[in-house]
């Protein structure tokens, strides 16, 4: 047993695995999401061809969707809110974060507003939105007179901050 990588806490098995291989579909745009960030995880385009509005699927370049799936590493999604997207919806919100390493090796995020369709009684992915993740600091904003954090003794405008 294998947790799923959309980090549902369920066995892949169980989760994404049925829509990946067409026995299930997903009832909810938030499964829809899960499963799509499972399918690049495992770098299967196929499956994010067939949840891509067909509206849009001539847009994507797909040897490089491919080659970003295979060369990153892909470390959890984190569902942050969801907005209708239910199984009696027709439409549905889901925003998201995808955390990974890049072929760098540098970790990255990647914050997105994404919209659902239900189309023939399957959830696809419209459009998405990438939000501007707020960062975060570790220790309290240095003012300009406070004593340098370096330990210098001198003023922050006289030390670091140039």
């Amino acid at each position: 047993m294998t947790d799923c990588p959309c980090c549902s806490g369920i066995d892949y098995a169980q989760c994404c695995e049925p829509f990946h291989t067409g026995s299930a579909l997903p009832a909810t745009a938030e499964q829809t999401m899960r499963s799509r960030y499972t399918a690049y995880t495992r770098a299967d385009l196929r499956y994010i061809s067939d949840t891509l509005h067909p509206d849009n699927r001539q847009d994507g370049d797909e040897e490089v969707a491919r080659r970003w799936a295979e060369e990153s590493e892909w470390l959890g999604l984190e569902i942050i809110a969801t907005e209708g997207g239910g199984p009696s919806d027709t439409e549905g919100v889901v925003e998201f974060v995808a955390n990974f390493r890049d072929r760098h090796g540098e970790r990255q995020a990647h914050r997105e507003r994404s919209t659902f369709v239900r189309l023939g009684g399957r959830w696809l992915f419209r459009e998405g939105l990438s939000v501007a993740l707020t960062a975060r600091r570790e220790a309290p904003k240095v003012g300009r007179n406070d004593p340098c954090p370096c330990g210098s003794g001198r003023k922050f405008k006289k030390c670091c901050e140039r």
